[in-house]
């Protein structure tokens, strides 16, 4: 007898013996198993790369090269983090967070106006402008690093962390007006017209109504932007001659010469060293990003 049951025995209320197993039956559904097992499934194959990077990284070149995998770090040390985190470390980390913070803050900042304007408003152009960021998102990257290249030396922002957050801002901003306009579309205008009849003026009504709905869409194109310019490489390798972001830092490692080996403990060392401040990100705003996606899947 399920709990249920025996709380409704003991308050005198007779329980049919059919609704307890169909109960019982519907808590042991099949269905329900082969998902949770392939959930798990799913969840090892996405985890495992990650540990086992943190698990190379505590090994030595000679061990990670040998026929047997070691699976397990027993042994293991930090000399190959203490190797790899050198001064020109920290000047890529510098340039990549400064790269970065900026980029994500003028790409909020100008999605969030576009998404507002295309969403709330009816004007001249409003469908060509929509076409046109469709257009962008459809143009490959790679056709366009001649023009970038010569267009950052001309101005003279070759090697420069606002030259690169220009070009970060022009290619993130097209995806990141369409994620925050689901977002717009699904905060009703009503909510602000009432306000506006309580005597608060648009602005009003939009900061203290409108604003506060739309922070989960907000936090969640936000670490979509930041993802993408964190991570980027190819850009940056076009871009960048000098100040090194930390994917070119990164890419340092596996560069070497025809007769010097590539040391694969330090090369997993400093992937999980890029690694950890994305995965620190993650921990702090995936409460508001998952309540973000799912409000956007809804309501966009």
């Amino acid at each position: 007898m399920t709990a249920v049951a025996e709380r409704r025995a003991e308050s005198g209320v007779a329980v049919s013996p059919s609704r307890v197993a169909v109960r019982r039956r519907r808590r042991f559904r099949p269905g329900v198993w082969l998902l949770s097992i392939l959930a798990l499934v799913l969840a090892v194959m996405w985890a495992f790369p990650v540990y086992w990077m943190v698990n190379s990284s505590m090994l030595s070149s000679v061990t990670l090269e040998a026929a047997t995998p070691t699976f397990f770090p027993i042994g293991g040390s930090l000399k190959n983090f203490e190797r790899v985190l050198t001064p020109s470390f920290f000047a890529a980390l510098g340039v990549s967070v400064g790269v970065t913070l900026l980029s994500v803050a003028v790409c909020l900042v100008f999605a969030f106006l576009a998404s507002i304007a295309i969403s709330r408003f009816r004007f001249r152009g409003r469908v060509s402008f929509i076409i046109t960021i469709l257009l962008i998102q459809m143009l490959p990257a790679e056709g366009l690093f001649i023009a970038q290249y010569k267009m950052m030396s001309a101005m003279g922002l070759l090697s420069n962390v606002f030259g690169l957050s220009i070009l970060y801002v022009a290619a993130v901003v097209p995806f990141t007006i369409w994620m925050l306009r689901g977002f717009v579309v699904g905060v009703p205008a009503e909510l602000e017209e009432a306000a506006m009849i309580d005597g608060l003026s648009r602005t009003q009504a939009f900061m203290r109504i409108t604003l506060p709905l739309l922070a989960p869409g907000l936090v969640a194109s936000g670490v979509f932007a930041f993802l993408q310019c964190w991570n980027e490489f190819t850009v940056a390798l076009v871009i960048m001659e000098n100040n090194r972001t930390l994917p070119l830092w990164l890419r340092g490692f596996v560069q070497q010469s025809a007769t010097q080996a590539i040391d694969w403990g330090q090369v997993m060392a400093a992937s999980a060293i890029v690694a950890i401040p994305v995965i620190i990100f993650f921990v702090i705003v995936q409460g508001r990003m998952t309540s973000g996606l799912v409000a956007g899947a809804v309501k966009g």
